[in-house]
């Protein structure tokens, strides 16, 4: 399988990287397209449009703007979609854009959480009548443009854990864009927005990421702690979001009797 990938930031580049090295048995690196004033060491750099070209599939690892802009044009160009920046599918009107494009198709990438399958699977035999998600990240950052000067001092001041919003999962997905893909996440699961509740909390003492995903339904009640390392290059993101990516791209490259 040929793979294309957008954006060599802290998720891009290590994804193109380890493509590029092999990692993946079955796929071959076709390069990468990116605006950031530097291209990336070791990875051929394509322009957009050859890049499409080029590849069969093509992953998107640079941020919410450029899928609303790219994203259409992947599918209508018959190849098939991985989506990194699921928060922005928060938009009813991209994810019906997205939907509506093709031939290719758009396939999600769980990111920085897991038990998605459990959560789809529960909804699907009768709609759950609750679902919370509370991340928890350091407060530097959670600080965002539109937060009035006090309540960013306070987040940046603060010695104890603060809840920042809690609100529904589309909300805080909209308020908090490079830190609530995995809201966005829980609610595609399961299929209802507004089911989902999603907190966000500040906590200076926090050593990793932490998102605690619970869920009550006809089919039983659910918890799952994750617990990641924050990526060294953007705390905002988790460490382990490329190899999820990584292996996303395997199992579409390479199906096998795993469970998923």
């Amino acid at each position: 399988m040929k793979v294309g990938v957008i954006g060599a930031g802290s998720i891009g580049s290590v994804v193109a990287t380890r493509l590029r090295a092999g990692a993946v048995p079955g796929v071959r690196l076709t390069g990468v397209a990116h605006s950031d004033p530097a291209d990336p060491d070791g990875v051929p750099v394509l322009p957009f449009d050859e890049l499409v070209a080029e590849s069969e599939l093509v992953v998107e690892c640079a941020g919410q703007q450029a899928l609303a802009a790219l994203g259409p044009r992947v599918l209508d160009a018959g190849r098939d979609l991985l989506v990194v920046s699921v928060g922005a599918l928060a938009d009813q009107h991209l994810l019906d854009t997205l939907l509506a494009a093709g031939p290719g198709a758009v396939h999600l990438s769980t990111g920085a959480i897991g038990g998605l399958d459990l959560l789809a699977a529960a909804a699907a035999m009768g709609p759950l009548e609750s679902v919370e998600i509370v991340t928890t990240k350091k407060p530097a950052g959670l600080v965002q443009p539109w937060m009035p000067e006090e309540q960013a001092n306070r987040l940046r001041e603060a010695d104890a854990p603060v809840e920042v919003l809690r609100a529904p999962a589309r909300t805080v997905t909209a308020a908090f864009p490079a830190s609530a893909n995995v809201a966005a996440s829980v609610a595609l699961a399961v299929g209802a927005w507004d089911t989902v509740e999603a907190a966000v909390v500040a906590d200076p003492g926090a050593a990793r990421t932490s998102h605690v995903i619970t869920a009550e339904g006809p089919a039983g009640t659910y918890r799952f702690e994750i617990n990641n390392h924050p990526s060294p290059r953007t705390p905002t993101s988790s460490r382990i979001v490329p190899y999820a990516v990584l292996s996303a791209i395997g199992g579409l490259a390479n199906p096998r009797g795993v469970f998923r």
